[in-house]
């Protein structure tokens, strides 16, 4: 094969791919700050009742939405590579399953989004 043959052509699978570590950096940096906060409970329980108090605004709430959701299109994801990985069928129909991620994606924010906002913002 020539090398121009080789190239990565910007198909759905490269776009899950930026995703996914896109959506895996984001949700380690939420653990590390998760373990930090949670932590400061031994060393100053007042400044870690400040912290979770901010957490109760709505700048965290729609914080909160984002981390939802990153979390649930990393998990489809890993669980599309994992069948690409070990499927013949898999890997020639991965087209499909980029779409069929993000539709489960999508019905699951749905699902989320308009409770979880209406919580946020003092309608529920």
């Amino acid at each position: 094969m020539s090398p121009g043959h080789m190239l990565y052509r910007g198909r759905e699978g490269m776009w899950m791919w930026v995703v996914h570590r896109v959506t895996g950096v984001a949700i380690f940096f939420f653990l590390l700050i998760h373990v930090l906060d949670t932590s400061l409970v031994r060393v100053s329980p007042e400044a870690y009742n400040e912290i979770i108090a901010s957490y109760k605004t709505p700048l965290y709430g729609l914080i909160e939405a984002g981390l939802v959701a990153a979390i649930s299109l990393h998990a489809f994801n890993g669980l599309r590579i994992i069948a690409v990985d070990r499927s013949a069928w898999a890997l020639r129909h991965q087209r499909m399953l980029v779409w069929i991620v993000w539709g489960i994606f999508a019905l699951l924010m749905a699902g989320f989004l308009p409770r979880h906002l209406m919580h946020v913002f003092g309608g529920a």
